[in-house]
């Protein structure tokens, strides 16, 4: 299985990874060791993971999701399908 996982930092900032050991890649974050981004900010706390069998999916999603605007991660986070919809409408 791989993971598409939200961080959020001491900071308030978001960090997206993909990995495939949720637990191990969280714990290596808050020892500092999971990226230079992440240790300058500890500790961080997850706030969101989805599930994937492949890592092309996975990676797939990753991309995608460090795309999108902070207001659209955080009504992510929060579950929050109406705003979520609402801001993934075309800007036209």
């Amino acid at each position: 299985m791989r993971y598409v996982y939200i961080l959020r930092c001491q900071d308030g900032s978001l960090y997206i990874g993909e990995c495939d050991d949720l637990t191990t890649r969280l714990d290596r974050h808050n020892e500092g060791r999971g990226c230079a981004y992440t240790a300058s900010r500890l500790p961080v706390t997850l706030v969101y993971a989805e599930q994937f069998v492949s890592r092309i999916d996975a990676v797939k999603r990753e991309r995608q999701l460090k795309r999108w605007t902070r207001e659209k991660k955080e009504a992510l986070i929060a579950g929050d399908w109406r705003n979520l919809k609402r801001l993934s409408r075309s800007r036209q």
